[in-house]
């Protein structure tokens, strides 16, 4: 199986006492037809890049310990496919070698060249034929289980586990993809 996972609430999370309601108002441009990402000014990306120091960026420790379980057993492949943006390329690499993450995944694909995250990561599914892919982003899965029919997908939320739609579903934790 094929299996891959986002980066951001996934195993490093957010700033805190910053809400997913500010996040998601930052992230995107909520008057647009259809879904679309904000590259962020020049201060903007000065004030994301001190958020995205280690001490604001905590690892999501119960995450980080499932997926080293999943590594060990070397029974299905992980890719990380991230749509942080480059000017977060430092801080990138410096979480991925503080977290050996490049010993846990088979391949890491970010989003280095600044496209919309959703076609970015839509582009790496299908050239990775996932089977399964986990994010915390509602809006881009949406989009992703609409272009990718075969592609079963998960909206990691601590709130709820339910079917929202034919290939997509809300898990509360990592262990519920049951694998």
């Amino acid at each position: 199986m094929r299996i891959g996972f986002d980066l951001d609430r996934v195993f490093i999370d957010h700033p805190p006492f910053i809400s997913d309601m500010v996040i998601d108002r930052l992230y995107k441009k909520h008057h647009e037809p259809e879904l679309t990402y904000r590259i962020p000014s020049r201060l903007e990306q000065f004030l994301r890049r001190l958020t995205h120091y280690p001490i604001f960026r905590k690892i999501l420790k119960e995450n980080l310990h499932f997926l080293k379980n999943l590594a060990r057993r070397r029974k299905d492949t992980y890719y990380l496919i991230s749509g942080r943006f480059d000017f977060l390329k430092t801080a990138t690499q410096k979480i991925i070698e503080k977290h050996h993450f490049d010993k846990l995944f088979t391949g890491m694909y970010f989003n280095f060249d600044n496209q919309q995250p959703h076609r970015f990561k839509n582009n790496i599914i299908k050239k990775l034929k996932l089977n399964k892919y986990v994010d915390d982003d509602l809006d881009l899965l949406k989009y992703l289980a609409k272009h990718n029919p075969r592609t079963i997908f998960y909206w990691l939320n601590p709130k709820q586990n339910t079917k929202i739609e034919k290939n997509l579903f809300a898990i509360t934790n990592l262990k519920k993809l049951n694998i």
